[in-house]
This record gives structure tokens, sequence and C-alpha cells, in this order.
């Protein structure tokens, strides 16, 4: 099955009036995730969607709502999903434009743990290496090559639309779910996809 180019979006007001009807996935890591995410959505990292897949496979078409910060991973996420045949929608402006709406973002009420945004862990990398490289490079101009390198993977990724950083930083630990974590998010997606829809 082809990937469609662009997965279909949902503006938050729509998003809105059909939550109740819709599955939420939020594809961010978990420590974004605590930070704050739709009412309902459950956390299932980007990279631990293969995962989750024999329960979305069971959703009907066009009621899996893939959510990120700003729609770019879960947009992502729709495209890897309609490679294995699973249909789903991105919400636009991710929960930033959920938030910026003015609709509530929900936290988990204990034992979660919150962290940084990934744009903001990779903007604060990418600070780092940068100065660091240029206060090595007052050692040996040869140091200098690292702010380059960084430089140079910024524009890669604003070309690409991708980021490797980010990539890296998703499989920290602090990024990572706790294995009881996902086993209890996968278990409701088994039990929301096997209730009766009415």
């Amino acid at each position: 099955m082809n990937a469609p180019l662009t997965p279909t979006a949902l503006g938050v007001g729509e998003a809105r009036a059909r939550l109740s009807e819709l599955t939420v996935v939020d594809v961010r890591t978990p420590g974004e995730y605590a930070a704050g995410h739709l009412p309902g959505a459950l956390n299932v990292p980007l990279d631990r969607l293969p995962s989750a897949l024999p329960a979305l496979r069971r959703l009907p078409a066009g009621e899996l709502l893939v959510v990120c910060a700003s729609g770019a991973r879960s947009e992502n996420a729709c495209r890897l999903l309609a490679e294995q045949g699973v249909t789903a929608l991105t919400l636009t402006g991710g929960t930033q434009g959920w938030a910026a709406d003015g609709h509530a973002l929900r936290r988990p009420e204990s034992g979660a743990r919150a962290g940084w945004a990934m744009e903001r862990q990779v903007r604060f990398t990418a600070g780092t290496i940068v100065l660091t490289g240029i206060a090595l490079g007052l050692l040996h101009p040869a140091w200098l090559l690292l702010s380059a390198g960084v430089a140079g993977g910024l524009v890669f990724s604003a070309l690409t639309d991708t980021c490797g950083m980010a990539a890296v930083l998703a499989r920290l630990p602090y990024n990572r779910p706790r294995a009881a974590d996902l086993d209890a998010t996968l278990a409701e997606l088994d039990r929301r996809t096997a209730a009766p829809r009415d």
C-alpha cells in the first residue's frame, strides 16, 4: 500500500468536536507527554509505534488521531502507519496548536516525569555543542569544526524536515517509556479497540 504524501489533518476545532469518538495517540517522548497532552491521549513514542500496530489495525478508519508537539512527528507517524495499512489523522499544530487555541492540556496525576519538549532539548544540546566548539577553538582552531558540524546538521535538518539530534536524544533514558508504562498503554489501547463503539 502506498502511503499518502500528506496525511489527513484535523484542525483543532474539528478535533475537539470529535474527541470523544477518536482514539488519540501521542507520539512524543514520555517526558513531553507528562508535560501536557490532549485529554484521553495515550502515549506511544514514535519509535515504539510498531508495538501498537496490532491494536491500531482494529480501529475503524478515521478514528485514530496521532498528535505530537507541532505536527511534524505525527505526520511521520501517519505515513508509517499508512505503510502498514492503518489510516490515521494528524492534528494541525499539534499540542501547541491545541493549547494556543485555549484548550487545556492534561497531565498525569502522579508518578510521571515531566520533561523538556524535544525541540527545547535539541536547541539546548546544539547550543551547548556550538559553545563548546567555540571555547575549545580558542585552544586549537580544529575544534571549530565541531561548531561547523552542528551548523551543517541544523541546515540539513531544516531542508529535510528531519532531526538526527532529536532521534539520538529520544533514545536517552529520560525520554524512554518505562516498560510498565508502555505495557499499560498498550493494554488500554487493546481495551479501547475491543470495546464496542456507540
